[in-house]
């Protein structure tokens, strides 16, 4: 057998399956019906078998006991009883007699069909006591003396016992009739009862796979059709015949997925239309921003000799055109990313230069504390590792406490990169945002020097190697730790080759989107 058939098999009988479920039902059910049914029928059987053999021996009994009983003398010889005992049992009815009679007043003399098969001691106290009883005679009752039986079981045998005696003096009779006959036949209906149930069981198991396979197969292309929807394939529909629930079930399936397709498609154009709006706006804005860079740059050269009042205007213009310059090439690298055109441009480095190249490059020398040893080499983008690790490090120099430790390690076949704060650390309301765009930690400093996209493209960049980076408070409560994890190689990273144009691997600047906005008194 297969391994796809095991597993078929053994998903069919999982208790959570619904087949194994629609099967257990109707067995139980079928198992119910079928023994309730063969309880009823065999006691309904077996009272009827029984009644009419006991209803055949009293009445024959008592019509002997009137034909042969009554026609003996008041005080009957033993041969007399003994003769008349086994007359009356050799009729068609197949029973042993018993009569009691009296030779003298008090001296009782028995006779009896068969004195080995059938003895008085055969016969209860209490039914002896009951045939002996007079009753009283009256509007109710005609005869002091009734006939009685009693069923009663000598071995592992049963037998009917009954008993009457003759009225105006007579001999008292019993008969002892074997019900063994009648107890085989009900076994044997027992059996056929049992058969008929587990019979009915087996039909009712596989009625119930019938039915299970006819229920589950447009059930089972339901859940095939949800999950290649739940893929991405949004044109899936199911076909749909007849005008029963589950047929109700497909239409609203399909209907469902069409609304789905639609509102999916509508979104994506309006998704792709922001997109090409940013991407747009971001490059128009490019030009503009270089004429106003170059005349900053000149003011700012001049500065000296402004005139005091004019020179903060100055200054502020100068500072709010980086920072627009900053959020714009944000801007195209969010949309690159969100486009799907970022691609790596991998390289085998060593891992410390390119952590000391971004620290001197930005003069945090004097206050970062780096702990990587050389000659840890790993394949990655260093432009883009760049852009993560200035974020991270600018970061926690802006918005924590000094020192700031930057470590560098290997674990397995990752690349771990831990830079670690002095400050107030990150508050446990904001820790799960600090990588959200544009995301503020407190409404009461929305404005902030930040574009508030720099953690958010060092997750981009960690995302596009296969890493990650997480954010926590040190285990000390002294300042945010923010991890770096990256694959040391290239087969451990994602598909990142896009269709991008040709800005998808221009330069960026490494300290663009660094200052990402963090809550007040905490590293963010």
């Amino acid at each position: 057998m297969s391994n796809a058939a095991k597993r078929a098999l053994l998903a069919g009988l999982r208790w959570t399956s619904l087949r194994l479920r629609l099967v257990v039902v109707f067995a139980l059910v079928a198992l119910t019906a079928a023994v309730s049914a063969s309880g009823i029928a065999y006691w309904l059987n077996r009272e009827a078998v029984l009644t009419r053999t006991q209803d055949a021996a009293l009445g024959d009994f008592r019509q002997e006991m009137q034909n042969r009983a009554a026609a003996l003398p008041l005080r009957p010889t033993p041969g007399e009883l003994q003769k008349a005992a086994e007359q009356m049992a050799g009729g068609s009815a197949g029973y042993d007699v018993l009569l009691i009679g009296e030779r003298a007043e008090g001296k009782p003399i028995v006779g009896t069909s068969d004195p080995d098969h059938f003895t008085l001691d055969d016969v209860p106290r209490s039914l002896r006591e009951a045939v002996n009883e007079r009753q009283g005679v009256g509007a109710g009752n005609s005869v002091p003396y009734h006939l009685y039986w009693q069923r009663t079981q000598r071995g592992s045998k049963p037998y009917l016992v009954g008993g009457t005696r003759i009225v105006g003096g007579g001999p008292t009779g019993y008969l002892f009739k074997s019900l063994d006959q009648e107890r085989q036949d009900l076994n044997s209906l027992a059996w056929s009862l049992a058969i008929a149930t587990a019979l009915a069981l087996v039909g009712s198991a596989l009625l119930a796979q019938a039915a299970a396979t006819t229920v589950l197969k447009p059930v089972h292309r339901l859940g095939e059709a949800a999950r290649r929807l739940g893929e991405g394939k949004l044109d899936t529909r199911l076909r749909v015949s007849g005008t029963d629930e589950l047929a109700e079930l497909a239409r609203t399936f399909n209907k469902t997925a069409e609304s789905l397709e639609k509102k999916v498609a509508d979104m994506s154009a309006r998704e792709e239309s922001s997109r090409r709006f940013v991407a747009d706006m971001s490059h128009e804005l490019r030009t503009p921003l270089t004429a106003l860079t170059a005349v900053t740059e000149v003011l700012e050269e001049e500065a000296d000799s402004f005139d005091p009042m004019i020179a903060p205007a100055v200054n502020l213009v100068v500072s709010e055109t980086r920072r627009l310059g900053d959020l714009v090439e944000n801007l195209m690298e969010v949309t690159r990313f969100d486009a799907g055109t970022a691609r790596l441009v991998l390289d085998t480095v060593d891992v410390a230069d390119q952590v000391t190249a971004c620290i001197d490059a930005r003069a945090w020398l004097d206050a970062v504390d780096l702990d990587a040893e050389r000659g840890i080499m790993a394949q990655l983008d260093p432009r883009r590792l760049d852009v993560i690790l200035a974020n991270l490090i600018g970061n926690a120099l802006k918005h924590g406490g000094s020192p700031v430790r930057v470590s560098v390690r290997t674990l397995d076949h990752e690349l771990v990169i831990e830079v670690r704060d002095h400050g107030p650390g990150i508050p446990e309301d904001v820790l799960p945002h600090v990588f959200d765009r544009f995301y503020k930690a407190s409404a009461s400093r929305p404005r902030s020097e930040g574009s508030g996209l720099g953690l958010s493209i060092a997750m981009e960049n960690a995302h596009i190697h296969g890493g990650d980076i997480t954010a926590a408070n040190s285990a000390d409560g002294d300042g945010a730790v923010f991890v770096l994890r990256l694959p040391r190689g290239v087969s451990s990273l994602k598909d990142c080759d896009g269709h991008g144009d040709a800005d998808a691997d221009s330069d960026v600047d490494g300290v663009a989107g660094q200052d990402p906005d963090r809550g007040e008194g905490g590293a963010l």
